[in-house]
Protein backbone atom coordinates (compact mmCIF):
# COMPACT_ATOMS: atom_id res chain seq x y z
CA UNK A 1 0.00 0.00 0.00
CA UNK A 2 1.23 3.44 -1.24
CA UNK A 3 1.69 5.70 2.25
CA UNK A 4 1.50 9.13 1.52
CA UNK A 5 2.60 11.99 3.90
CA UNK A 6 0.87 14.92 3.79
CA UNK A 7 0.00 18.44 5.29
CA UNK A 8 -4.01 19.01 4.93
CA UNK A 9 -3.11 22.60 4.42
CA UNK A 10 -0.31 22.32 2.06
CA UNK A 11 -1.64 22.96 -1.68
CA UNK A 12 0.75 21.07 -3.20
CA UNK A 13 -0.19 17.72 -1.34
CA UNK A 14 -3.81 18.79 -2.08
CA UNK A 15 -2.80 18.88 -5.52
CA UNK A 16 -0.71 15.36 -5.06
CA UNK A 17 -4.18 13.47 -4.02
CA UNK A 18 -6.49 15.10 -5.94
CA UNK A 19 -3.86 13.50 -8.80
CA UNK A 20 -3.66 9.92 -7.22
CA UNK A 21 -7.74 10.33 -6.78
CA UNK A 22 -7.82 10.54 -10.17
CA UNK A 23 -5.52 8.08 -11.40
CA UNK A 24 -7.53 5.65 -9.14
CA UNK A 25 -4.18 4.82 -7.30
CA UNK A 26 -4.66 3.58 -3.62
CA UNK A 27 -3.05 4.91 -0.72
CA UNK A 28 -3.11 5.72 3.29
CA UNK A 29 -2.70 9.25 4.04
CA UNK A 30 -0.83 10.44 6.68
CA UNK A 31 -0.40 13.62 8.51
CA UNK A 32 3.35 14.27 8.42
CA UNK A 33 3.44 17.04 11.27
CA UNK A 34 1.82 14.43 13.68
CA UNK A 35 3.66 10.99 12.07
CA UNK A 36 6.82 11.75 10.29
CA UNK A 37 8.07 9.18 8.14
CA UNK A 38 10.70 6.55 10.02
CA UNK A 39 14.08 6.49 9.75
CA UNK A 40 13.91 3.41 8.03
CA UNK A 41 11.03 5.01 5.38
CA UNK A 42 13.65 8.16 5.25
CA UNK A 43 16.50 5.95 4.51
CA UNK A 44 14.79 3.86 1.55
CA UNK A 45 13.34 7.53 -0.04
CA UNK A 46 17.15 8.69 0.26
CA UNK A 47 18.56 5.72 -1.52
CA UNK A 48 15.81 6.36 -4.45
CA UNK A 49 16.61 9.85 -4.62
CA UNK A 50 20.60 8.77 -4.91
CA UNK A 51 19.22 6.65 -7.70
CA UNK A 52 18.14 9.79 -9.73
CA UNK A 53 21.13 11.96 -8.43
CA UNK A 54 19.52 13.45 -5.34
CA UNK A 55 20.83 13.84 -1.64
CA UNK A 56 19.44 14.29 1.73
CA UNK A 57 18.95 18.07 1.42
CA UNK A 58 16.01 16.81 -1.16
CA UNK A 59 14.12 15.40 2.21
CA UNK A 60 13.97 18.78 3.57
CA UNK A 61 11.26 20.96 3.41
CA UNK A 62 13.75 23.55 2.74
CA UNK A 63 11.23 26.64 2.33
CA UNK A 64 10.12 25.96 5.89
CA UNK A 65 9.85 28.30 8.87
CA UNK A 66 11.59 25.44 10.85
CA UNK A 67 13.94 24.57 8.52
CA UNK A 68 14.98 27.79 8.75
CA UNK A 69 14.48 28.54 12.21
CA UNK A 70 17.32 25.78 12.93
CA UNK A 71 19.38 27.30 10.46
CA UNK A 72 19.87 24.24 8.56
CA UNK A 73 21.03 25.61 5.73
CA UNK A 74 24.53 26.35 7.50
CA UNK A 75 24.34 23.04 9.55
CA UNK A 76 23.17 20.58 7.14
CA UNK A 77 26.67 20.16 5.07
CA UNK A 78 28.55 19.24 8.44
CA UNK A 79 25.48 16.73 9.65
CA UNK A 80 26.01 13.10 8.67
CA UNK A 81 23.47 11.44 7.05
CA UNK A 82 22.38 9.47 10.09
CA UNK A 83 21.84 12.51 12.14
CA UNK A 84 20.03 14.08 9.03
CA UNK A 85 17.67 10.87 9.15
CA UNK A 86 17.08 11.08 12.72
CA UNK A 87 16.05 14.94 12.75
CA UNK A 88 13.61 14.61 10.04
CA UNK A 89 11.91 11.34 11.66
CA UNK A 90 11.67 13.36 15.04
CA UNK A 91 10.03 16.25 13.36
CA UNK A 92 7.86 16.05 10.28
CA UNK A 93 7.45 19.91 9.66
CA UNK A 94 11.39 19.65 8.45
CA UNK A 95 10.37 16.75 6.08
CA UNK A 96 9.57 17.81 2.14
CA UNK A 97 5.99 17.06 1.37
CA UNK A 98 4.52 14.92 0.38
CA UNK A 99 6.21 11.87 1.19
CA UNK A 100 5.05 9.26 -1.08
CA UNK A 101 6.62 6.16 -0.50
CA UNK A 102 4.98 2.12 -1.25
CA UNK A 103 6.60 -0.95 -2.70
CA UNK A 104 7.88 0.47 -6.34
CA UNK A 105 7.18 4.01 -5.29
CA UNK A 106 9.79 6.77 -3.83
CA UNK A 107 8.88 10.59 -4.18
CA UNK A 108 8.86 14.05 -2.40
CA UNK A 109 7.33 16.28 -3.59
CA UNK A 110 4.72 17.22 -6.25
CA UNK A 111 6.08 17.33 -10.24
CA UNK A 112 3.38 16.36 -12.18
CA UNK A 113 5.73 15.02 -15.15
CA UNK A 114 7.52 12.72 -12.12
CA UNK A 115 4.26 11.07 -11.09
CA UNK A 116 3.14 10.58 -14.31
CA UNK A 117 5.69 8.69 -15.31
CA UNK A 118 5.15 6.00 -12.04
CA UNK A 119 1.23 6.11 -12.15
Amino acid sequence: MLKVYEYAKCSTCVKALKFLDAKKVSYQKLPIVDKAPSQTELKKMLAALKERGGSIRNLFNTSGVMYKEMKLSEKLPSMTEAEAIKLLSENGKLVKRPFALGEDVALVGFKEDEWKKVF
